[in-house]
């Protein structure tokens, strides 16, 4: 007899609902980039190196909620990080920061403040090590690609930030699907 699966808390399922929708959108981003740049595609199949780490969330969300909520903006901001290394600074890969942030600021409980106070200073570290350390990008890029990353780039971000806050919309009720109403009112 298996045992049943207790749901996740509303916090916890969308934070695994944006890793599969940045899991499943992984694989587009180089058929973007032949299909756009037309060069370096093959360099552009490194943005799928953190594809299974994303693929890895939902799966740790079952075991560990708040360790799955942590790894989404950290695996985030490390695959921007190394995309923003990948593609460089003018393409605008930078602005997945931002969804990060987003991220660390609707993925928590009050009573996780220190959590989320400490991975939004990490999160900002790592921006700030991939803004003070960038160099020429991985790829010989034009100037003309790298025009064309940061429209694609700037379209992509707002629509993942868009997405986060429809997701997480209404998330006021940060409960587990078992805690009592009196947590929410104290």
């Amino acid at each position: 007899m298996s045992a049943q699966r207790v749901p996740l808390d509303p916090l916890t399922q969308a934070t695994v609902t944006i890793a599969w929708v940045i899991c499943l959108n992984k694989p587009f981003y180089p058929l973007y980039v032949w299909y756009l740049v037309g060069d370096g595609m093959a360099a552009s199949l490194g943005s799928l190196i953190a594809a299974p780490l994303f693929l890895a969330i939902p799966f740790i969300a079952r075991h560990s909620p708040i360790i799955a909520r942590i790894s989404l903006p950290l695996v985030g901001a490390l695959d921007t990080f190394f995309e923003t290394r990948l593609f460089g600074q003018s393409s605008g890969t930078e602005l997945f920061f931002a969804a990060c942030i987003m991220l660390v600021a609707v993925s928590f409980r009050a009573e996780e403040k220190w959590t989320q106070r400490s991975l939004a200073a990490l999160v900002f570290a790592i921006f700030l090590l991939s803004r003070h350390t960038g160099g020429p990008p991985l790829h010989g890029w034009s100037d003309a690609d790298l025009a064309i990353f940061l429209d694609l780039n700037v379209f992509a971000a707002a629509c993942l930030m868009a997405f986060i806050a429809i997701r997480y919309a209404g998330g006021g009720d940060k409960r587990g699907p078992h805690e009592p109403d009196e947590l929410i009112r104290k």
